[in-house]
């Protein structure tokens, strides 16, 4: 009788572990790094891998929080650094299952710009697939380029004047940014929270202009909804940008827009908004393909 074969903890995973090493060794952080929150957890050094960096860097002096997890990634709420001219900073740290969820992600890895091992952009071409992706290493070379490509996407947008939060830094499996909420608690997403219906409509307007703005830099969320638009004091801000695609590396991406505004529409709904999401995006879509989606810097 054949007995299971015991799987593995992915953390222990051999590619896995030397992955960790790598990211050390790159940046070789000084000293020691040992939040009070973290002590206790098994994946600690899974999520210190990137967190100590942060504090060599001068971003962060503790960790005090955990603000939210999701299939992916946790995010942390970190006491900023004085330097930083910020009290908190957001810490999101994808987990190792992140390296085995790519597997039917394929109108999202052909529709952005793929980076070699130096972070260097390549043009690939449609359905090419890298010819080890399918072992623990390709996986982590994938989804280093992912993280990589997630960071300065939200820079990108940050600058352009979208909500989205300031992009601080990135190192291995982790992004540092700017921080929504209080020292208390992070802010709530807009599926959380009952809207004043007075203040709905401006609302509605800013995340449309958002999604436009997104657009005119040639991005579209691709997975836009009321669980990931957080609300803080009367406004918006627009988080995970991890299936973000790039119309230019492939015009099959439409869907995805109207799909961003659909949801965006009938969450709104609830409160008197009266929106058609597929002649908004059609609208959306024709002025970008002309040319004509100039979006005023805020």
């Amino acid at each position: 009788m054949k007995h299971p074969i015991k799987k593995q903890s992915f953390e222990n995973n051999r590619d896995v572990q030397r992955w960790l090493r790598e990211q050390r060794d790159e940046h070789s952080p000084e000293g020691q790094f040992n939040p009070t929150f973290l002590a206790s957890r098994r994946d600690s050094d899974w999520i210190l891998s990137s967190l100590a960096v942060f504090h060599q860097q001068k971003f962060i002096l503790d960790v005090i929080s955990q603000a939210s997890s999701g299939k992916e990634a946790t995010v942390y709420c970190c006491v900023a650094h004085p330097d930083t001219g910020a009290e908190f900073l957001a810490a999101k740290v994808y987990r190792p299952r992140m390296f085995r969820s790519l597997r039917n992600d394929a109108i999202y890895r052909e529709s952005r710009a793929s980076t070699d091992a130096k972070g260097r952009p390549q043009r690939r071409e449609r359905g090419q697939r890298s010819s080890n992706s399918h072992n623990e290493r390709g996986r982590m070379l994938q989804v280093s380029s992912w993280i990589q490509s997630e960071f300065q996407v939200q820079r990108e947008l940050h600058a352009a004047g979208a909500d989205v939060p300031a992009a601080l830094s990135q190192i291995g499996n982790a992004i540092l940014m700017g921080w929504i909420g209080d020292g208390d608690s992070p802010a709530p997403r807009l599926s959380d929270v009952d809207l004043d219906p007075l203040e709905a409509p401006a609302l509605f307007d800013q995340l449309m202009d958002n999604i436009a703005r997104f657009l005119a830099n040639h991005r579209i969320h691709g997975d836009l909804s009321a669980y990931n638009i957080l609300y803080w004091q009367g406004d918006i801000t627009v988080i995970d940008f991890a299936q973000m695609v790039d119309p230019r590396y492939n015009p099959d991406v439409y869907p995805l827009l109207e799909r961003d505004i659909e949801r965006v529409c009938s969450h709104f709904a609830r409160y008197g908004i009266a929106a058609d999401p597929a002649t908004l995006a059609a609208d959306l879509w024709a002025r970008y393909l002309m040319g004509d989606l100039e979006v005023p810097h805020q």
